[in-house]
């Protein structure tokens, strides 16, 4: 599982730091979440492949979040995409999107699907048989989902000279990676526990951008491996957050020790900052396994 921060700074772009937009690569799946504007721009600069993006996550409208997002789905268009392009977010953003363009004539000649989200429960809205994604109800000015990505359990690990010393059929690999039980050439019945090792444990990763500090979340994110928390404000600030619905890094971090995530990343930082070392320190006071977000920064969880 591997995250690319494209940008995780609140409100408005700077030459030097960018809105919330990021890359989840997750089972052969490239998740782009949030689309803030230059996007664009950090896809290239991150030597991420347009093509492999079918799904785009937006967390809610604000525009910060999604102003990128027209673009994208523009520049798909000039490269000549065909594929489906799946977007999920909250209710208007069809309407947003196809208004700019029906406006500029700008129709996409690849099929774009929205699937719009009302719910205030959490809702699985994507699935296969590697992955699924739920909302994440969030609490902050406007309707806003947070999204949780679980992986699936994988197939065993086969022991290939396990497999051979028992004299097994490579037709049967695919049947051993499955966990069954399998006859060898010599017609006698291997069991799979001799032949395969478990798969590797299933990731899970939760993104949850913007919202005032909400423990409700705690029960959905219990134990996943790696949560995304917005941490707008420092403790000096911490009177701001509740009346824009913003949180703390004190306040993500007290989030992330109760709900035993593995690690927290902080993000969504306010611009008014000059640093962000602060932020950290301020976690720690709470948890210990603090990453700090940046544009341009990649986390590989193995």
């Amino acid at each position: 599982m591997k995250l690319n921060i494209l940008g995780c700074y609140a409100a408005t772009p700077r030459s030097f730091t960018n809105p919330t937009s990021q890359v989840l690569q997750i089972r052969n799946h490239l998740f782009l979440i949030d689309c803030g504007e230059g996007t664009q721009v950090q896809l290239r600069r991150n030597k991420i492949k347009f093509s492999k993006i079918n799904h785009i996550f937006i967390s809610h409208l604000h525009g910060d979040h999604f102003y990128g997002l027209v673009g994208l789905v523009s520049t798909f268009r000039l490269l000549n995409r065909q594929s489906e392009l799946h977007v999920y977010g909250p209710k208007g953003i069809k309407e947003i999107i196809t208004l700019q363009l029906k406006l500029s004539n700008s129709w996409t000649n690849y099929p774009l699907y929205f699937h719009e989200l009302s719910e205030k429960t959490p809702q699985l809205i994507f699935e296969d048989d590697k992955v699924s994604v739920e909302t994440i109800p969030l609490k902050h000015r406007v309707y806003t989902n947070g999204y949780l990505f679980k992986e699936k359990t994988g197939d065993r690990k086969l022991l290939i000279h396990e497999a051979l010393k028992y004299n097994i059929s490579v037709a049967l690999y695919k049947s051993l990676k499955k966990g069954k039980d399998v006859y060898n050439e010599d017609n006698q019945l291997i069991e799979n526990r001799k032949v395969t090792v478990d798969p590797e444990p299933p990731k899970s990763y939760a993104f949850c951008s913007d919202t005032v500090y909400s423990p409700e979340i705690v029960p959905q994110i219990m134990g996943v491996n790696v949560l995304y928390h917005e941490a707008t404000f420092l403790e000096t600030e911490a009177h701001l957050a509740e009346p824009t619905r913003h949180s703390t890094a004190i306040q993500a971090a007290s989030i992330a020790k109760a709900a035993g995530v593995e690690t927290l990343i902080l993000g969504h930082y306010s611009t008014r900052y000059s640093s962000q070392d602060n932020f950290l320190q301020e976690a720690k006071t709470v948890f210990s396994q603090v990453e700090l977000a940046d544009d341009g920064k990649e986390f590989l969880f193995e």
